[in-house]
């Protein structure tokens, strides 16, 4: 089989959040969070799974399935709130990341100039490829040079070579002190609730009838199967290298000025310009595929077109990215900003996760299609799972 959208939602998570998290996540934790990676990612194969089953047998992005099926006035005025709220605040608050990342990398490459030059100019050169559909262009080079970046983490993390039993013990869940906020983002960095608009969005775009669905949704599955655990490996090796490089040492507190320390061992000196190079490409990729999925939702939530060609898709998605440059210009601390964004991901996650469930159940929406009742208790734990951690983090801001 030929891979294709699921390896768009892995270009897609795999930005400057999930280098930053995961670095975090290795530094101030070691290996202990490891098994909220794996959580994730299992989550992630399920959730997006729905999300393109949706999309593959019913022509519908998620917002659309919501719109036509939500039939009281107030509850579908309170869905759209929702989702608009949700995905509109989310996207833009991971494209502050991916922007404060991108411009993050460049400075390092030339320090000479301010980032908060290079985070506006990032975010003109993102809208005018946005507005005139030439994204295209050279997302394939981007995507490359992120790949090459993880295959170095790879690379390192074997020359590393940690401790197996280390590794095998992060397995188990715990929560050390203080990393509700880093366990929420690295959930916020995977499962990105955008994402699963995204998904939707470009399956149901692909739609026919006349197809053999049986065929298409097994393809589809194993096509978001293989493209997130590879993201899960990626994501792995980075959040590994980070707890060999500085968990435990005077080093551990993770900042734009030291990330690159973890990929010493294999780059030398040339380890800082890599990761610079790396980062920057991370975020430009990322921050070209979060307006896009914002608008998805938008867009669809309002009965706009979904093309990416329509005006309103293309205004929708250059305001999200706008908004996400104002955020990423006011001069915070880059890595804050980065796990902020993140975290905000994991909160309003249980929002878009209960409406898919709701909806893939639907026999009114899925025909024959709908989740069997296997999956539905895999799933259980999943969003059980999910609301526990966001309520913890809710109330520790709360109280």
């Amino acid at each position: 089989m030929r891979l294709g959208p699921g390896l768009l939602v892995t270009a897609a998570f795999i930005g400057p959040g999930t280098i930053t998290t995961a670095s975090v996540a290795g530094a101030n934790f070691g290996f202990a969070l490891i098994w909220t990676l794996l959580f994730s990612v299992i989550a992630t194969i399920l959730l997006q799974s729905m999300a393109a089953r949706l999309g593959v047998a019913t022509g519908h992005d998620l917002a659309s399935a919501l719109r036509t099926t939500i039939q009281t006035p107030v509850f579908k005025a309170l869905a759209a709130i929702l989702v608009i709220s949700a995905i509109g605040i989310g996207s833009a608050a991971y494209e502050a990341g991916n922007l404060t990342g991108a411009s993050l990398g460049l400075q390092e490459i030339v320090p000479s100039v301010s980032p908060l030059l290079w985070t506006p100019l990032i975010a003109i050169l993102s809208a005018v490829l946005l507005y005139t559909g030439k994204h295209k262009v050279i997302e394939g080079a981007l995507i490359v040079l992120v790949v090459l970046m993880s295959i170095v983490f790879i690379s390192t993390l074997v020359m590393a070579a940690p401790s197996l039993t280390a590794i095998l013990k992060g397995f188990i869940p715990s929560l050390p002190e203080e990393s509700i906020t880093t366990v929420l983002a690295l959930i916020g960095t995977t499962i990105v609730p955008y994402n699963l608009f995204l998904h939707s969005g470009v399956l149901a775009e692909k739609h026919d009838k006349n197809n053999d669905m049986q065929k298409v949704i097994k393809e589809t599955n194993l096509d978001t199967g293989i493209s997130i655990t590879l993201g899960g490996v990626i994501t792995l090796a980075i959040l590994s290298t980070a707890s060999v490089a500085f968990y435990g040492t005077e080093a551990g507190k993770i900042s734009a000025a030291n990330m690159a320390v973890q990929l010493e061992p294999l780059l030398g000196s040339m380890a800082h310009y890599f990761f610079a190079l790396g980062l920057c490409a991370a975020g430009l990729t990322s921050a070209i595929t979060a307006p896009l999925a914002g608008a998805y939702a938008v867009c669809g939530m309002l009965g706009w077109s979904t093309q990416m060609s329509n005006t309103r898709f293309k205004l929708v998605a250059i305001t999200i990215l706008l908004f996400g440059a104002f955020v990423a210009s006011l001069g915070l601390d880059p890595v804050a900003v980065i796990i902020f964004a993140q975290a905000a991901n994991g909160l309003l996650l249980p929002i878009v996760t209960t409406y898919l469930v709701w909806l893939v159940n639907q026999k009114t929406v899925m025909g024959d299609y709908t989740n069997s009742m296997l999956v539905n208790l895999v799933t259980l734990p999943v969003l059980v799972l999910i609301f526990g951690l966001s309520s913890i983090k809710l109330f520790s801001l709360i109280f």
